[in-house]
């Protein structure tokens, strides 16, 4: 145990490289969706939504990373429960914030599954075979 302090040091340091990446991968597919589903509304608030993804990526990559330093301070005591906690937390928030943003922009669960073929929508045709658009000036107008 004679190299626990650098040991900590490391794992620390990976702590918060998988808590950058994971998290920001995570950030920037929110704001993609946000972006695409709101436009008008990411346009104004484009760089507050940014900075306030930055900031949040960043304070939970540090604190994840402390934490795990913290938590591997005894080395009687080792894995210790703080690390163990940080470590799952760390790796479950991506995929729950993955999935809250899915279901809040009614994509579904976490696996992406196409309609069944009996709940497609059907296409009404005109009677040339092209597809009849529904608009008021349609024949199907009214109907």
């Amino acid at each position: 145990m004679m190299h626990l302090d650098a040991f900590r040091v490391v794992i620390a340091g990976l702590a918060l490289l998988s808590g950058l990446i994971l998290n920001g991968l995570t950030a920037w597919w929110l704001l993609r969706l946000a972006s695409l589903h709101a436009p008008p509304l990411f346009r104004e608030y484009r760089t507050w939504a940014i900075g306030a993804a930055v900031l949040i990526v960043a304070l939970t990559a540090v604190g994840g990373g402390y934490l795990t330093y913290l938590g591997m301070r005894d080395p009687r005591h080792l894995p210790d429960s703080l690390s163990m906690i940080v470590a799952a937390f760390m790796l479950l928030l991506p995929f729950a914030v993955s999935f809250a943003g899915r279901r809040m922009a009614g994509l579904g669960g976490i696996i992406p599954v196409d309609e069944p073929a009996g709940r497609e929508k059907s296409r009404r045709m005109s009677p040339s075979g092209r597809p009849l658009r529904g608009g008021p000036t349609s024949p199907q107008a009214g109907k």
